[in-house]
This record gives C-alpha cells, structure tokens and sequence, in this order.
C-alpha cells in the first residue's frame, strides 16, 4: 500500500512534469528572438496542447512590453507544427518588437511563450536604383546610378489596444490575506456561538 505522505509529496513534482510537457509542445519556431524581418513574414509555431481552449498572438514594443498589446490573430482550435499567421509589418515603424503566443487551457489556466528581439527593418533596406543618363546646363547628373525614393507616406494609426486576457487562475496575496482573515472571524464566531450554547445549557 502506498504511503499517503509520500503520495502527497510526489504529487507536485507529477504536476510540474505536466506542465513542462505542456510547455513543450507551445512554441515560437520563426521568427525567433534576433533575426531582422522585413514585409509579410509568416509566423511559425505550435500550439497542440491537451485541454486546449483558445489562443492568441500579438506583438509589442520591446521598449515597453506592458504599455499594450495589438493583436496579430486568435484561435479557438490548436495549431500543430505549421503556420500560424501571417504578420504583415509594412505599416510598423523600424524597430524592435515582441512576440507573445498565449495558450488558454480549458481550466482557465495559459500558458505563454515569448520570442524578444525581434527586429523590424522595413525602412533601412537600401534604396532601389535606376540608371539615368540626365544632363543639365552647368552640371552633371551621375550617367550610372540615382536612387529612386519613395514619397513620404504617414503610418497609418495604430487600433485601439486589445489587452491579453487575465489569467483567471491567478491568485494575489491581499485574497490570500482576505480569505484567511473571513477564516478566522468565522471560527471565532462559531466558538462564541458554542460557547454561549454550552453557558445556556448549564443554566
């Protein structure tokens, strides 16, 4: 017969290993964090977890990760070792940026992964040539090469921000404190009450 504390004590440790096996099969397969993109760039991954609920991936600033989340794409089957979406960066500013996958299990519970640095470099590409044979009064345009460059065009705005949803799982220490303070006010009460009881009965 198994020893029940010691069936207790493994029982975190099994529990961690189902997470990692979870973990496992989420992932970021391209880009991954350091390579520079440019245009539509396909993104890469997996996602077939057990109890698989829903799922969403959406980019951010690298300098301010926590400021706001835009959405690429959400989906509410799994994804196996394919393509995920499709990320079209032509309307992104040159820079770096983040990458995060969720994973909303059926639980409630997510997992995440990330993939950071993730370099966006649409603008600093070099300009497309021509060649030209242009010649004016007084100077002479370069008979070989002149870059061509596009007009200036402003981004477009940014949607409003759609915020990852809140792990519904997730614990703070103030209900932590909050339940155990309930706990303890209601075992006075309960003794206050029997004790009463007891001091009537006597009586």
């Amino acid at each position: 017969m198994l020893n029940l504390p010691i069936a207790i004590m493994k029982l975190p440790l099994i529990l961690s290993l189902i997470w990692l096996m979870q973990s496992a099969n989420i992932n970021i397969t391209s880009p991954i964090s350091g390579d520079v993109i440019r245009g539509q760039v396909p993104i890469t991954g997996n996602m077939d977890v057990p109890n698989f609920a829903s799922a969403e991936l959406a980019f951010s600033y690298a300098s301010h990760p926590a400021d706001s989340w835009f959405t690429i794409q959400t989906f509410p089957q799994s994804v196996k070792d394919s393509t995920l979406a499709t990320w079209d960066t032509t309307a992104l500013t040159d820079g770096d940026y983040i990458l995060h996958l969720r994973v909303i299990l059926q639980d409630g519970s997510s997992q995440d992964v990330v993939a950071s640095d993730i370099k966006v470099r649409n603008d600093s590409l070099p300009l497309t040539e021509t060649p030209t044979a242009t010649e004016s009064a007084g100077s002479v345009v370069n008979p070989l090469y002149t870059p061509t460059v596009q007009p200036d065009t402003p981004l477009p705005s940014f949607p409003s921000s759609t915020p990852l949803p809140i792990n519904p799982a997730s614990v703070t220490s103030s209900s932590i404190y909050s339940n155990f303070e309930r706990g303890v006010l209601m075992a006075f009460v309960f003794f206050v009450a029997f004790f009463l009881l007891l001091r009537l009965r006597k009586d």
